[in-house]
């Protein structure tokens, strides 16, 4: 059995407190948001790529979608499993990489939402060579002409909130847009290093080109403000439409 890595610890541990986060209480609106912009159509399928707990695929199995999540957290899962079974609907769950799964089969959208995997980098993890596979994985999971809808963590904002005293501590690398946090309260042996990216609209552009999905929009896409609007410098994250 392969070590777990960082992630894999940090969300298992924030597993059973995850949905008492803030951002995780527009959940509804957030529904209705995607069905109008991926323009889905009752029971068709949707794979969610770093579904957590599961609110989203939740939400959308409640409303008829064929729905599969996959997640590298174990704990996570649980947590989805048992409030899918407390909600009475059927949603096909995976224990899987988002860089590295098969989907085996095709679906009419994909949605990978609050970085969702994307840009949460291993010790190891390319800068580039991790979102670029999560995106290819993606394409390979999209039927034709299928739409993807993601949000990440906004690289302007990043930069905007660091300085040069945060290079040299080794918290910030301008090169790469990643920043090291230190996230304790619920790591059960105390804190660990945990390394996120963020992007710029243009590179966004490019990485999804590079993967096989032309880029329809990039809006704003911090969560509780989602819309069709422009990226506000300072937000936390970047929304990003896409189709196949």
């Amino acid at each position: 059995m392969k070590p777990k890595t960082v992630w894999q610890e940090f969300f298992d541990a924030h597993a059973p407190r995850y949905d008492q986060n803030v951002f995780t209480k527009n959940t509804a609106a957030e529904i209705e948001f995607l069905i109008d912009v991926l323009g889905l159509s009752p029971g068709t399928a949707v794979l969610d790529v770093g579904c957590g707990t599961g609110r989203h695929s939740i939400e959308l199995a409640r409303r008829g979608y064929r729905v599969t999540g996959i997640d590298l957290s174990e704990a996570m899962l649980d947590q989805a499993k048992a409030k899918a079974h407390a909600a009475g609907v059927q949603v096909v769950w995976r224990h899987d990489n988002a860089a590295t799964f098969v989907a085996g089969d095709s679906f009419d959208a994909v949605i990978c939402l609050c970085e969702g995997a994307f840009g949460l980098l291993g010790a190891g993890d390319d800068a580039l060579g991790q979102p670029l596979a999560i995106l290819r994985r993606v394409a390979a999971a999209l039927r034709p002409s299928a739409k993807c809808l993601f949000t990440v963590l906004n690289g302007l904002a990043m930069a905007r909130r660091r300085c040069g005293d945060d290079v040299e501590r080794g918290l910030f690398d301008p090169l790469n847009l990643t920043e090291i946090s230190d996230c304790t309260p619920d790591m059960p042996l105390g804190g660990c290093p945990l390394r996120e990216r963020g992007f710029v609209p243009t590179e966004l552009a490019l990485l999804f080109q590079t993967a096989g999905l032309t880029v329809l929009n990039i809006w704003g896409g911090t969560a509780g403000n989602w819309g069709r609007r422009p990226v506000d410098l300072d937000e936390m994250e970047i929304m990003v439409l896409a189709r196949k």
